[in-house]
């Protein structure tokens, strides 16, 4: 590191000219960013999206759906109504240039009293959907004797998009003038307080335009434009802060030069690692093929990588030219001695007591992670997006009148080696039928079979051979059969989340058949996904395990330290997951009652896991340059603890009121993501810092240098030989 701090030193101005170059440059990226964002992330290469695709080409099913949501106002027939329907969706469909309407009429159960459904098809879309909805809106407002509302995936998602950006807006206003606070207190002085705040966005604000350019490449989802911030600005002023502090220290008695090498060379190092345990953590994501777990993968690290980058090359290149002015307009008092006195006095009481402290700790931490066991996950869909908005009231409306909760629909199209109309492949197909309809969970099929009142493949051919009833039931045939492609319809007796619903898919797919079976429908959305994250979720928590255990083991030289981070690491973790069952599935504290996004474990794992080892990190650092010059564990944790705990706490606090400002905002995934880095922040900085470490590295005493005693012992003895 000595090498890499004079060279970084040495280069101080022309890294500060290029950093003004970068945010320019990339700052007019990162105002584009939110317009190449789109989808709530949830898709992936497997069957269910080749299905979809293969209904729109095979079974003109549309690619986009906009749901038009009617309601009656008093005094208006019912005759009136279905007429005005009519002729608004006609110009709606004129209007937005769309494949095909579906008009309600009181046959076909699109009305209900006075609420009524219409669908505006879409056959591609082609980068203007959002101009086709405003042309759309625009009938809305005109028509005086019903209300209209519309949803559906497009508007779902655009809505989703304006939501990110306003509780980004949100959680910033928030968390950057509380977080000025805690700097404040932690510094005492405007210009050292400014310089992390100042640091966190640009890291920020670098990370989304360099994000921007990875859209023609990947789909971006919306929730990038809140995870890039939360971890940005989190992480690069917990490094400033460390940075800062350790120069201030140095400044005092050294000249800036040899201040800022020494500050590189102790708080650069633990920057780095920390750095690369947060990097690993989110790296793990990317064995999971989900593009929400790639995009938030690729993001965070992305943002990491700059933020570790600003701390080495941007921060030094501000503290050098500032100098002493660093402590320039102070405004507080603020007593180092007296914090490291308090600190030194607590950790001194928690030693005294070890076994106490440590079964203390753990009993807190297992009651904690007691609701996991009723944790249930789901996809966040409709329900994520608040309740304000249009979208989400009409959605609700119509899935409450129109949809039948209870049951699932699941598409299955059989892809033969010859026409389906020919005798065999339809004999197979209808011996299909028959094996679908004596399924216990299957409800209803719709089929060829059903749609022509059918019972078998030779009555369906005698009924086709004859010219006259040919022509009458070739609309029918048409809308289940094109070419070697033949479309079925199941409805389950359960509901489409269930976990009986994605067993059906399973053993369907796996089923032997004598066609190719592809199998669509929302069922199979979930099983795909959620096999996807259960099977691939291990790999990359073994990569995260493994690298993280080898990257502290060099860092400190130690092979027990690295080991008792990571278990108590894992154990805070799952006590969060049990506090967030709590907080959400269970409605506690006024917060809305929801189910846990699918995304969150994952999610707040890979980020937790490395923020966490971030203040291991600096405060084992500490206590290993102790325990070097004293060689005495006690003694180095207490004087450890004592140096960096208020920095730590601080750091802390900031992380804290970073995430969990996002508790404020409207998006259900992206609030419960914030409360459970925020929740799992704070144990970490209480339970496991302040009185599980001390504990454990009392009663582990030398042994906790174990690796690192070795080595010296070698060493000692080869130098005794050579003199």
């Amino acid at each position: 590191m000595n090498k890499v701090a004079n060279a970084l030193y040495a280069s101080r101005k022309i890294l500060l000219v290029l950093w003004i170059i970068l945010i320019i440059g990339f700052g007019f990226y990162a105002a584009k960013l939110p317009s190449v964002l789109g989808g709530n992330g949830f898709e992936m290469k497997g069957m269910y999206k080749d299905t979809e695709q293969l209904l729109v080409d095979k079974f003109d099913v549309s690619e986009a759906q906009i749901i038009v949501l009617f309601e009656k106002k008093d005094g208006v027939s019912d005759a009136k109504f279905q007429q005005t329907i009519a002729q608004y969706m006609q110009k709606a469909k004129d209007k937005s240039d769309a494949s095909k309407v579906d008009i309600p009429a009181a046959s076909n159960k699109m009305i209900k009293g006075s609420t009524a459904y219409g669908i505006i098809h879409f056959n591609h879309d082609d980068g203007t959907m959002d101009k086709r909805v405003e042309k759309i809106r625009t009938l809305s407002a005109e028509e005086k004797e019903m209300s209209v509302k519309l949803t559906g995936g497009p508007i779902i998602e655009k809505d989703m998009n304006t939501a990110s950006q306003a509780d980004l807006a949100k959680a910033e206003a928030i968390g950057i003038p509380v977080a000025l606070v805690v700097l404040l207190l932690a510094f005492g002085g405007v210009v050292a307080a400014a310089i992390p705040l100042m640091i966190g966005i640009v890291t920020v604000v670098t990370t989304m335009g360099v994000v921007y350019f990875f859209h023609p490449y990947t789909e971006l989802s919306i929730f990038i434009l809140n995870v890039i911030p939360m971890i940005g600005l989190a992480l690069s002023i917990d490094f400033a802060l460390l940075f800062i502090n350790r120069f201030k220290e140095e400044i005092q008695t050294k000249s800036v030069e040899q201040a800022i090498k020494i500050t590189i060379q102790t708080a650069g190092r633990s920057v780095i690692f920390s750095g690369l345990c947060v990097f690993i953590g989110l790296a793990g994501m990317l064995f999971i093929q989900v593009d929400i777990f790639q995009n938030v993968a690729l993001g965070g690290m992305a943002v990491v990588f700059i933020a570790v980058f600003s701390a080495l090359t941007l921060l030094p290149s501000i503290l050098a030219i500032l100098g002493t002015r660093i402590n320039r307009l102070r405004i507080l008092k603020v007593s180092e001695q007296g914090g490291q006195s308090r600190w030194r006095s607590f950790a001194t009481f928690v030693m005294k007591k070890p076994v106490t402290m440590t079964i203390v700790s753990l009993i807190i931490l297992l009651v904690a992670l007691i609701p996991v066991r009723d944790m249930h996950l789901e996809i966040p869909s409709s329900e994520a997006l608040p309740t304000k908005y249009e979208s989400r009231q009409a959605f609700d409306t119509y899935n409450d009148t129109f949809i039948n909760k209870s049951t699932a629909d699941v598409y299955f199209v059989l892809e033969a080696k010859q026409d389906m109309l020919n005798e065999k492949p339809l004999t197979n197909a209808f011996t299909f039928i028959k094996q679908l309809k004596e399924d216990s969970l299957v409800k209803q099929v719709d089929s060829i079979s059903t749609a022509l009142n059918v019972k078998s493949s030779d009555q369906l051919q005698d009924m086709l051979e004859n010219p006259q009833i040919s022509a009458q039931t070739k609309p029918a045939v048409d809308s289940f059969i094109n070419g070697h492609y033949m479309l079925i319809k199941a409805t389950l007796d359960t509901d489409q989340n269930s976990d009986q619903a994605k067993d059906f898919v399973r053993k369907w797919k796996d089923k032997r058949s004598p066609f190719t079976v592809h199998i669509g429908g929302y069922p199979k959305f979930e099983q795909e996904i959620f096999d996807e994250i259960y099977e691939k979720a291990p790999y990359g928590l073994a990569l995260v395990l493994f690298s993280t255990y080898i990257i502290l083991m060099i860092a400190f030289r130690s092979v027990l330290i690295p080991l008792k981070a990571i278990i108590m690491n894992i154990l805070s973790l799952t006590a969060t997951f049990g506090l967030l069952v709590w907080l959400f599935q269970n409605g506690h504290l006024g917060l809305t009652q929801s189910n846990i996004a699918l995304v969150l474990p994952v999610f707040v794992f890979g980020l937790v896991f490395g923020l966490s080892m971030d203040y291991e990190v600096f405060l084992i650092s500490r206590i290993h340059e102790v325990y070097h010059q004293t060689r005495d564990n006690n003694v180095a944790t207490v004087e450890g603890l004592a140096s960096t705990s208020k920095i730590i706490t601080s750091a802390a606090l900031i992380m804290i009121v970073i995430t969990g400002a996002f508790a404020f905002t409207d998006v259900t995934p992206v609030k419960q993501m914030g409360v459970g880095i925020a929740l799992a922040i704070f144990i970490d900085a209480t339970i496991v810092r302040m009185l599980l470490v001390p504990s454990l590295m009392k009663l582990l005493g030398d042994a906790n240098w174990w690796f690192f005693t070795k080595k010296r012992d070698k060493s000692s003895s080869n130098e005794q030989l050579k003199s």
